[in-house]
């Protein structure tokens, strides 16, 4: 009978501690939960991606900072060619300050849902999950800022929406913590 009475303060107090915690809990269960390719795979249109990339395609975008201010807009002309599995996609950057920068990659597809891809300012390689119509694109860029180059982890997420239309969510971070994202939108030229 005395266990009791001492057990039944203690039994609230843990409850109220449970229930203040729920909720920090919950928030790293989120942090722990990852949308993988797979989650995808009966999505269409299925994105080809020596299909999609080959040809001109115009895209825009913009490049929000971590608090959602858009620092940078910019349009991109793309040029994808390819030669078996290896492709090139030349990347005609121009940003509403007025400024210019080119990107050209070469892409591997490495196996039927895996491709590979190298450019000047990436950092060793990326690496990509195709799935039903999304693309998961990896890898490490160095970024030019302030008169230094950082390198900084960008995890795209490729969507094709039709034959002519894809949409890309990038976001980059630093040591793992989140820097800004990027949204872009690409059109396949008829």
């Amino acid at each position: 009978m005395r266990t009791t009475r001492y057990l039944q303060p203690m039994t609230r107090l843990t409850s109220l501690l449970l229930l203040a915690c729920l909720p920090a809990f919950g928030l790293l269960g989120g942090c722990a939960t990852r949308v993988e390719p797979s989650h995808y795979a009966a999505e269409k249109p299925t994105l080809d991606l020596k299909r999609y990339f080959n040809g001109t395609l115009d895209a825009s975008g913009m490049f929000q900072d971590r608090s959602g201010t858009v620092i940078k807009r910019f349009d991109v002309v793309i040029t994808g060619t390819w030669k078996g599995d290896v492709g090139t996609l030349d990347e005609d950057f121009t940003y509403s300050d007025g400024t210019r920068q080119r990107r050209v990659w070469t892409l591997t597809k490495v196996a039927a849902d895996r491709y590979t891809g190298t450019a000047a300012d990436v950092v060793g390689q990326a690496e990509g999950v195709i799935a039903g119509n999304a693309l998961r694109w990896k890898y490490t860029l160095a970024l030019p800022v302030d008169g230094k180059v950082i390198d900084v982890q960008l995890e795209d997420w490729m969507y094709l929406m039709n034959e002519r239309v894809m949409l890309n969510r990038a976001v980059m971070s630093k040591y793992g913590f989140h820097v800004g994202d990027i949204t872009l939108s690409f059109a396949k030229r008829p």
